[in-house]
C-alpha cells in the first residue's frame, strides 16, 4: 500500500481548515476576488496566445502580456506570490527559452492554446507530455500555475513550498522544476481529494493550499518540540507575518466596501438602476445595506454565459433605467489586486460595449503611477472604450457633491484622470 493511504488527514485537514488566517480562509473560501480572478485570467492566457501568432509577443517577459497573466496570479495572496519568478527574461542563462528563440515561443503559444480548448484530463496531461518531450529550457512545471486557473478541478498549481509540504506530509522527495515529478505529485494529490473529497473540494487549490501551510511550516504537524531556537524564531516571525497581512486585507476589504457605497450611491441619485457584484449583495457600510439600494435581480442580458458570469462579478454597474443597457462599470481594487480589475474591464469591453459607456478602475492613491503604467499598455489603448481611473480620496470626497450637481454619467469625468 502506498505510504500516502496509511496516513490519516482528518486531523491535518481539520486543523487546516479551522485555522481563520489560513489559505485556505483567507484565499480559497468567501473569496470574491479568487472567483473573478479565473476569468480574468483566462482572458489574459488568450492575449498572450494572439500576441504569439501575431508576432507582437516581443523577445522580453517585461511589458508583455504573459507579465500581465502573471501579475494577476501573484495577486491571489501567499500561494502564488512567486509565481512570475520563473518567467523573468534571464538573458545570461538564456532561460526561459521562450523568448528570443521563436519556434519555442510558437511551441509555447500553442500548448496555452490547445490546453485552453481541452475538455478532458486527458487532453491537458498529453499537451504537458508534448511540451516536456521539446526540453525547451526553463519552461517547467511553473507553468501548473498558469493552467490552474484554466482547470483548476484537473492541474494544482506548483512551486517549492506545495513541494517540499508534499514531501513533508508523505515521506517523498520528489523533485523541483521536473514535469515527470509533478505529475507524479498530481496523481497523489488528486487521489488523496478523492479520498478526504467531503472534507477538500474539486477545486484543488484547497489540497494544495494545505501543501502549502505544510511547506512553509505554517501548519505544524505534530508539536513543535522538534524546532531549533532559531527556527522557531523563525516560523514566529513568518506566523506574525502573516497575522499583520491578514489584518491589512481586512482593513482593505472595508474600503473597498466603501467605496462600492459611494458608487452605488451616485448611481442612484443620477437615476440609474444600480447593482454591485454578485457576491457583495449583503454587504453594508455605515448602516445602509447595499441590497436596499440595488436592484433585486440582475438584468437579462444577450450575451453568452461566461460572459455575463463575468459582468455580475463587476462591483458596481450602473443601468439606464428599467434595460439592460451598461452605462457605467466600475472595479474598485485594493492594494494587491489592480491588474485583474482592468482585465475584467477589458473583456466587458470587447464583449458588450457599444460606445456609451464610462468604465473607471478605483484605485488607492498609492497606486496612480502602476495604473497608469498598465493602462497605457497598447492592448489596452486600443479597446473601444477606455477605461479612466479614479482615486479613493476624490471619490470619498466628492461623494455628495456630484449626487447633488450630477445631471448624468458624465460628471464622473471631473474626478476621473485618463491616460
Amino acid at each position: 500500500m502506498e505510504i500516502y493511504k496509511t496516513i490519516s488527514l482528518s486531523k491535518i485537514i481539520g486543523q487546516y481548515k479551522s485555522d481563520t488566517e489560513s489559505v485556505y480562509n483567507t484565499w480559497f473560501i468567501n473569496n470574491e476576488d479568487r472567483l473573478k480572478a479565473f476569468r480574468s485570467i483566462r482572458r489574459g492566457v488568450l492575449q498572450v496566445i494572439e500576441d504569439i501568432k501575431s508576432g507582437k509577443f516581443g523577445n522580453d517577459f517585461k511589458g508583455s502580456s504573459l507579465e500581465f497573466v502573471l501579475t494577476c496570479i501573484t495577486e491571489q495572496k501567499q500561494v502564488f506570490e512567486g509565481a512570475a519568478h520563473p518567467f523573468y527574461w534571464k538573458p545570461k542563462l538564456r532561460i526561459p527559452d521562450i523568448y528570443e528563440n521563436e519556434k519555442n515561443k510558437i511551441a509555447f503559444g500553442q500548448f496555452l492554446e490547445n490546453v485552453l480548448k481541452a475538455t478532458n484530463e486527458e487532453q491537458i496531461i498529453r499537451e504537458i507530455i508534448r511540451l516536456d518531450d521539446l526540453k525547451i529550457k526553463g519552461l517547467g512545471p511553473a507553468v501548473a500555475s498558469i493552467l490552474y486557473f484554466l482547470h483548476p478541478t484537473i492541474i494544482p498549481p506548483s512551486n517549492t513550498a506545495i513541494i517540499n509540504g508534499f514531501n513533508y506530509l508523505f515521506k517523498d522527495k520528489k523533485k523541483l522544476g521536473s514535469w515527470s515529478e509533478y505529475l507524479k505529485i498530481r496523481e497523489v494529490l488528486i487521489d488523496v481529494n478523492k479520498q478526504y473529497e467531503n472534507e477538500f473540494s474539486l477545486d484543488l487549490g484547497a489540497i494544495s493550499g494545505l501543501m502549502f501551510e505544510i511547506g512553509t511550516q505554517k501548519l505544524l504537524l505534530g508539536n513543535d518540540e522538534y524546532l531549533s531556537e532559531p527556527e522557531r524564531k523563525k516560523l514566529e516571525a513568518l506566523i506574525e507575518k502573516r497575522h499583520n497581512k491578514i489584518k491589512e486585507e481586512r482593513q482593505e476589504e472595508n474600503l473597498h466596501t466603501e467605496m462600492q457605497y459611494h458608487l452605488i450611491k451616485i448611481g442612484t441619485a443620477l437615476g440609474y438602476d444600480v447593482i454591485c457584484a454578485q457576491n457583495d449583495q449583503s454587504r453594508s457600510f455605515n448602516g445602509a445595506s447595499f441590497s436596499f439600494h440595488c436592484l433585486p435581480n440582475f438584468p437579462t442580458m444577450n450575451s453568452d454565459k461566461d460572459t455575463v458570469n463575468t459582468i455580475k462579478m463587476i462591483d458596481v454597474l450602473w443601468f439606464q433605467k428599467s434595460t439592460n443597457n451598461i452605462i457605467g462599470a466600475f472595479e474598485v481594487e485594493k492594494s494587491t489586486s489592480i491588474y485583474s480589475g482592468i482585465l475584467r474591464l477589458t473583456d466587458l469591453a470587447y464583449s458588450i460595449a457599444d460606445g456609451d459607456e464610462v468604465l473607471y478602475i478605483i484605485i488607492p492613491d498609492s497606486r496612480e503611477k502602476d495604473v497608469r503604467m498598465q493602462l497605457s499598455r497598447p492592448s489596452i489603448k486600443s479597446i473601444k472604450v477606455p477605461i479612466n481611473y479614479i482615486l479613493f480620496s476624490d471619490l470619498r470626497q466628492n461623494c455628495d457633491a456630484l449626487c447633488k450637481f450630477g445631471e448624468n454619467h458624465h460628471i464622473m469625468r471631473k474626478i476621473a484622470k485618463s491616460i
